[in-house]
Order: structure tokens, then sequence, then C-alpha cells
């Protein structure tokens, strides 16, 4: 099986998976933003919310920060302070963002065992 058909096959694991009952529902911008701020996070790196307003690489601040609450609302992150600092406020995700990208890596696992 060609690398292409891999990942054809993974986005149509991952196409299934988001058309589930629990799945959350994110547009692209929301996904991006969501991944960036996991990597972070998983680099021990957390991204601040003026980080966030900054990736102009996704979109305006007007619409990262749109973003930003469709996240909150769908319960993938939250914000956190760092020790006594109450100023900068960093984007921590949740335990359903774990279990989303868990997903995925799971369908990532099946479409390669498949191979």
């Amino acid at each position: 099986m060609t690398a292409k058909h891999i990942y054809l096959r993974f986005l149509n694991i991952v196409h299934a998976l988001e058309g589930g009952q629990n799945a959350p529902v994110m547009d692209l911008d929301a996904k991006k933003l969501l991944e960036m701020i996991f990597v972070r996070y998983a680099q021990d790196k957390p991204m601040t919310v003026t980080d966030a307003m900054a990736l102009s690489q996704i979109a305006s601040p007007a619409t990262i920060h749109r973003k930003l609450d469709q996240l909150r609302e769908l319960g993938m992150i939250d914000t956190a302070f760092e020790g006594k600092n109450r100023r900068t406020k960093y984007l921590v995700p949740t335990q359903a963002a774990h279990d989303y990208f868990e997903s995925i890596g799971q369908a990532m696992h099946e479409a390669l065992s498949h191979a």
C-alpha cells in the first residue's frame, strides 16, 4: 500500500470519527489552533493567550479570540495561571482534548496497521 493510500485511509477513519455522536464540532481554524496549543503543551512550553492571538498564519486576532471561546465552550481547553503570576494566562488542553488526540492517534495506528 502506498503512502497516499495510507493517508487516505487515515482521513477516512478520522472523518468517520468526526461524524460520531460524541465528536466535538470544530472548524479547521479551531482544529489548527487546538493542535498548536496541544503541541506546545506537550513540549512543556504552554502557549499563552497572547501567543495564540499572534498566530496570524491561522487567522486574525479577532477570529483567534472567537476560536479560543469555541474551544473553551467545547471543553477542549482551559486557562491556567502559573505560580503566583496572575497576569499571564496559559492555554491548557483538557481531558477532552487528550481524548480527542488519543482517538486521532488510534486512527493513525489503524491506518498504518493495515498497510
